[in-house]
């Protein structure tokens, strides 16, 4: 079993940057693949960002590719989600997720077992 819990989101304004953590429980971090997913109010939950427990590889949206920059610390449990250049359109609930369904695509829930809570980000024009 496996806990996550993000923090780090707030308001800020449109140009400012934030960085979220997301501390996970449990001895085996190192071994999940971890993510970043954000909802919107009224659209469905997407993809942000990922860094594989391989080759530490990451992966990244369209939408966020060179403005946001995800990395992890294995020793801490902790995984980040730098975001710089933040839009108000990166406004939503960005959730972190772990998982090792490897048969599942980098970009899909389905990929992740554990989720956690949200964390709020805001972003004003």
């Amino acid at each position: 079993q496996v806990q996550l819990v993000e923090s780090g989101g707030g308001l800020v304004q449109a140009g400012e940057s934030l960085r979220l953590s997301c501390v996970a429980s449990g001895r085996t971090f190192s071994s999940y693949d971890m993510g970043w997913f954000r909802q919107a109010p009224g659209k469905e939950r997407e993809f942000v960002a990922a860094y594989m427990q391989s080759g530490e590889r990451t992966y990244y949206a369209d939408s966020v590719k060179g403005r946001f920059t995800s990395s992890r610390d294995n020793a801490k449990n902790t995984v980040y989600l730098q975001m710089n250049s933040l839009k108000p359109e990166d406004t939503a609930v960005y959730y972190c997720a772990g998982g090792r369904i490897f048969s599942e695509p980098v970009y899909s829930s389905t990929r992740y077992t554990y989720w956690g809570q949200g964390t709020q980000v805001t972003v004003s024009s």
